[in-house]
C-alpha cells in the first residue's frame, strides 16, 4: 500500500500528535495502519495507550462553530464551501490554501489545533485537517456534503452574515484583477453561480455569468463583478465586518476599500 505522494514523516507524525484517529489517518496518508505505526516507531514517539487500544482521541476544535451564525463562522462556510473538501469516508474535513496565513485564521476562529496534511490537488499545498462527526453533521443539515463541487447549492445565508460569506467564498475560489476593475468566482455548480449572480445583482452590482468547457465536457461558471465604480462598492459590503487582522489578506480587493 502506498504512500499518497507528498506526505512526509513529519505530517504522519503531527496528525498522529493530533490526536487524529488512524481510520482517518489511513486514506490521507495511504498507508496501512501498521506502517503508520512504524513510522511513528522509527522516530521514537511514544505510543498513546489509548491509541493502541483502539480508541480514538480528537485534536481540539470548537464542534459547535457551525451551530451559531456569526462573521467568522459565515467567512468560514464560504471558503469550505468554494476551496474545501469533506471526506466521504471519514469525518475529515480538510481546506487547502496557499497562503497560510488563511489556514491558521480559519484554525483560530474553530479554535482549532493547526494540523496540517499534504491532502492538497498537488500533495503540496498547505492543507488544514479538521476531524469531527458533529461538525461534518452540522454541515450537512446546512446543506453542504462530500463530492460537492459540481451539485453544491447557494445555502440559505442570514442577510447579516451574507457579506462575510462572500467574502470567503472570494477568498476561495475569487480572482482579482490586480490592475483594473475586475473580479471573478470560478464554481463547478451552476446553482451556486446563479445564487452568487443574484447576491451581486440584488447588491446593484454590475454582474454577468459566462460558461466554460473543460476537456472533459464539464462546464465551469464564473461569475463576474466588473466596473470602476462596482468593485469599490463591493469591497466595502464584504469588509464592513471583517476584523482588522484580516483586511490585509485579499489586498488586491483591499485596494478598494
Amino acid at each position: 500500500m502506498p504512500r499518497n505522494p507528498g506526505v512526509t514523516d513529519e505530517q504522519i507524525i503531527k496528525m498522529y500528535k493530533s490526536g487524529m484517529p488512524f481510520k482517518e489517518m489511513i486514506p490521507i496518508i495511504g498507508l496501512s495502519d501498521r506502517a503508520i505505526r512504524n513510522v511513528i516507531y522509527k522516530h521514537g514517539i511514544e505510543m498513546n495507550r489509548e491509541k493502541q487500544s483502539g480508541q480514538p482521541r480528537k485534536h481540539k476544535v470548537n464542534e459547535d462553530f457551525f451551530k451559531k451564525w456569526s462573521h467568522e463562522m459565515a467567512w468560514v462556510f464560504g471558503l469550505l464551501i468554494t476551496d474545501g473538501n469533506i471526506s466521504g469516508n471519514s469525518h475529515c474535513i480538510s481546506f487547502a490554501q496557499k497562503d497560510e496565513k488563511i489556514l491558521r485564521l480559519i484554525a483560530k476562529y474553530m479554535e482549532a489545533d493547526y494540523v496540517l496534511g499534504g491532502t492538497g490537488p498537488t500533495k503540496l499545498t498547505p492543507t488544514l485537517l479538521i476531524n469531527s462527526k458533529e461538525i461534518k453533521s452540522d454541515l450537512a443539515k446546512l446543506g453542504i456534503s462530500s463530492n460537492k463541487s459540481l451539485t453544491v447549492p447557494f445555502p440559505r445565508i442570514p442577510e447579516e452574515y451574507l457579506p462575510s460569506f462572500i467574502r470567503g467564498v472570494i477568498d476561495g475560489d475569487g480572482w482579482v484583477q490586480r490592475n483594473g476593475y475586475v473580479m471573478n468566482i470560478t464554481t463547478g455548480s451552476q446553482s451556486f453561480a446563479e445564487g452568487l449572480l443574484s447576491v451581486f445583482m440584488n447588491w446593484n452590482l454590475r454582474s454577468e455569468i459566462s460558461i466554460q468547457n473543460t476537456r472533459k465536457g464539464k462546464h465551469v461558471y464564473r461569475v463576474w463583478v466588473k466596473g470602476k465604480y462596482n468593485l469599490p462598492k463591493l469591497a466595502k459590503i464584504i469588509y464592513n465586518d471583517a476584523t482588522d487582522n484580516y483586511v490585509h489578506i485579499r489586498e488586491n480587493l483591499c485596494l478598494y476599500v
